[in-house]
């Protein structure tokens, strides 16, 4: 029976131990690890920890060993997490693009003892702090770093766990503790156990019935997030080998090279995938773009429910034929489904890749549910285009008289570490507080409308919920990014970081030398009146109060390196209005 995170692989080893469980590339060739090669590995490394002098209290949180990592996707990653767990440590990753001040904040608060990095460049990142982290005794490196020793060194002592330190592991002993980035303030640490994830993996596999045992997903979500770890042992549990992308920017090739079933991503990663097909369409002349521009209208008015006319279905059909199969070839030839969370997915965007014979299994959750809450299924009936689905199996969700969705179930953490007080605010009567508001489609799928502490009053009294201003807006192919700006003012406003590529793309096709700057890009009457031009469009499908009035273009794209976005791709709300408050108060003086 599994009741623990590693039990997964354990029977996974007993079963099939020569299967391949993970693959990365090293030195460009693809290296697999068997199921045998990663739980022995894990076993070793683990009697390697236990050598440490790890803390024999594993009953308690407070006394429980922390063990701390910095690192890409990798197999790597995953045999340390095997192998804390097998110490009856909790793991505490931590996201490679955090600042050093947020690094050394988390390895105090967590009083982590040994930590383990990737390679050279995190190592260097993150030297500065380590002096300022009285309980870090012990340093290890994936890589070769030079004054510190590797992973290896632990493994090649040849130790094993301790079978009865193994069997006090239990269901209920903290696995994890994950620090959420936050739009605000600073990370709090998420204690979950392992019957919290455990629990998520299994009400969440029958989700995931279309992989068969030997099939291959594509990992490049980070690790650090409950979303892509949670999944990753759904993968492992399922029979699919886990294939982990060389980096972001190589994720196409990849692709073509893995030829997986399935992947995980966020909005913001998909909105790129198809903003790199829409230029190609673009350059394309004569009929073969008319082809394409076609397609794209087919698919836009796809629904999975309501087929449409045999004219719709033909249209379809050789839309799929001639444009929609190159974007499948594209992914690899093999992309069952794709499977997204973290913020609202665009509609547009579900229905085109979804006409694509390319299912978007758009999701729910949050750190706190270890994560998944709702997802909308592989099968045509338990799907709802705008809608996060019906509920998995096990969890409740209820919507509190405020519009807040409020859930329990074994996936719903062990609280906030060392923060009693935040537990409480967020828990009432059993019901997680989820921050977010929303409702029922048709009884069953559940859709929300927007985050509570981000909806706001304008001085006239009235509401709006941003996010759904935001995401109708981005529909446009020449809006990147925006923040919509008004409470407690006149009228609403936003910042708008405008999509460069198409803006030069639209100059040059108008016969327009598009500056190289892109400030100067922005002060062309051309590009404003167009910006104005797509403002004005989706204003007509808003309501009179939701309307943007003026807007601010901004030259430089929000990143999470330069603080506007949070390492999951969340808009810090904030930091951007603190960051832009000229430019706002120009808006409105």
């Amino acid at each position: 029976m599994i009741t623990r995170l590693f039990d997964i692989v354990a029977q996974r080893y007993e079963t099939e131990p020569n299967q391949v469980m993970l693959a990365a590339k090293e030195n460009g060739n693809w290296k697999n690890y068997s199921c045998a090669e990663v739980w022995e590995t894990a076993q070793s490394l683990a009697g390697g920890l236990l050598s440490l002098g790890i803390s024999e209290e594993i009953e308690k949180v407070d006394t429980q060993e922390k063990i701390a990592i910095v690192s890409p996707n990798r197999p790597e990653w995953i045999i340390t997490d095997l192998a804390t767990q097998l110490c009856g440590a909790a793991l505490t990753p931590i996201y490679p693009t955090i600042s050093p001040e947020e690094f050394a904040y988390i390895l105090n608060e967590a009083s982590v003892k040994i930590l383990f990095v990737s390679g050279k460049e995190l190592y260097d990142r993150f030297s500065g702090v380590f002096s300022t982290v009285p309980s870090l005794k012990f340093i290890f490196s994936f890589d070769e770093v030079s004054g510190i020793e590797t992973y290896q060194t632990l493994i090649r002592k040849g130790l094993n766990p301790d079978k009865k330190r193994i069997e006090r592991i239990n269901s209920n002993t903290l696995a994890t503790i994950i620090y959420t980035s936050g739009t605000t303030g600073s990370p709090k640490g998420v204690m979950l156990s392992h019957k919290n994830i455990v629990s998520n993996v299994q009400d969440s596999i029958p989700e995931f019935w279309f992989a068969e045992n030997g099939d291959r997903a594509l990992s490049f979500l980070p690790l650090n997030h409950i979303f892509e770890r949670m999944v990753s042992y759904i993968y492992l549990q399922s029979g699919v080998s886990i294939f982990y992308a060389e980096s972001m920017d190589t994720i196409g090739d990849n692709l073509k090279e893995v030829k997986p079933i399935v992947f995980t991503t966020v909005p913001r990663l998909l909105e790129k995938v198809y903003e790199k097909i829409l230029a190609k369409g673009m350059d394309l002349k004569g009929i073969k773009r008319a082809l394409f521009f076609w397609a794209l209208d087919v698919g836009f008015r796809f629904d999975n429910i309501d087929h449409g006319s045999w004219w719709y279905r033909l249209q379809l059909s050789l839309a799929n034929k001639l444009i929609f199969s190159k974007w499948r070839e594209a992914l690899g030839g093999q992309v069952k489904a794709i499977v997204t969370g973290a913020a609202p997915c665009q509609e547009r965007l579900i229905r085109i890749f979804t006409a694509a014979g390319i299912i978007i299994m758009e999701g729910y959750g949050l750190t706190e549910t270890s994560p998944v809450i709702s997802v909308n299924k592989f099968k045509s009936s338990g799907r709802r285009v705008g809608t996060i689905g019906p509920l998995i199996q096990n969890v409740e969700v209820k919507i509190a008289a405020d519009g807040e969705i409020l859930t329990r179930g074994n996936n719903v953490m062990v609280g906030y570490y060392k923060r009693p007080d935040l537990t409480a605010e967020v828990m009432e009567d059993g019901w997680f507080k989820t921050g977010d508001i929303g409702e029922w489609v048709e009884g069953k799928f559940l859709k929300i409308t927007d985050r509570k502490k981000e909806i706001f009053k304008t001085s006239g009294g009235k509401y709006v919920a941003p996010q759904a201003v935001e995401n109708k807006m981005r529909e446009s192919a020449f809006i990147e990014q925006i923040m919509v700006i008004g409470n407690n003012r006149k009228f609403v406003s936003a910042l708008i970081v405008p999509s460069f590529n198409n803006l030069r793309k639209y100059l040059s096709d108008k016969g327009i030398t598009p500056s190289a700057s892109n400030e100067e890009l922005l002060k062309t009457k051309t590009v404003l009146d167009l910006i104005q031009k797509q403002v004005d469009k989706y204003n007509l499908d808003l309501g009179h109060v939701e309307q943007i009035k003026k807007f601010t273009l901004l030259s430089s794209e929000w990143t999470v390196d330069s603080g506007e976005l949070t390492p999951s791709l969340k808009t810090r709300r904030k930091i951007i209005e603190k960051k832009f408050a000229q430019q706002i108060e120009v808006m409105y003086n």
